[in-house]
């Protein structure tokens, strides 16, 4: 089993943007009720179907497969909930870890969010200047929410 450890922010402004490596990501849910996350993925030319269980603080449970393209492609046009999210994603590496920046769209844009995996719950680490507020525990910024409560009806 893989466990993830993420932390999430706010973001402040567009400092960190000029150093960051984008692309675009399509994203839909099988199913988004809490312990039970089954996620449909394409980044470019890559698609992953995901599993996530159930959070207890930072920390869940998540198995991450490769699928085929056209079978992803398939699955966000029939068989996941919409909307489908969209956003861009920002990769910037920073002290041997690395931030991912995401700039939503459609329903949720306005909404940046930048997130870090850690080694551990109690990983120490450097803070940028553009980070804002600490919503890791704050669901609504997760995006099987955002697929629920999308942010332009906050």
């Amino acid at each position: 089993m893989g466990i993830e450890i993420e932390r999430k922010f706010l973001v402040t402004n567009n400092a960190w943007k000029e150093f960051a490596v984008s692309s675009y990501l399509k994203q839909g849910y099988i199913s988004s009720e809490p312990g039970r996350i089954v996620r449909v993925r394409i980044e470019g030319q890559a698609a992953m179907l995901t599993i996530k269980g159930l959070n207890t603080g930072i920390s869940c449970g998540e198995w991450e497969y490769p699928i085929p393209l056209n079978d992803a492609q398939m699955l966000l046009d029939t068989v996941c909930q919409k909307p489908l999210i969209e956003k861009y994603r920002y990769r910037l590496p920073m002290d041997g870890l690395t931030w991912e920046i995401d700039e939503f769209l459609g329903d949720n844009a306005g909404l940046v969010v930048a997130e870090i995996e850690l080694p551990s719950e109690g990983f120490e680490f450097h803070r940028p200047e553009w980070l804002g507020e600490e919503v890791s525990h704050d669901r609504r910024y997760a995006n099987a929410n955002l697929l629920k409560h999308p942010y332009k009806s906050w």
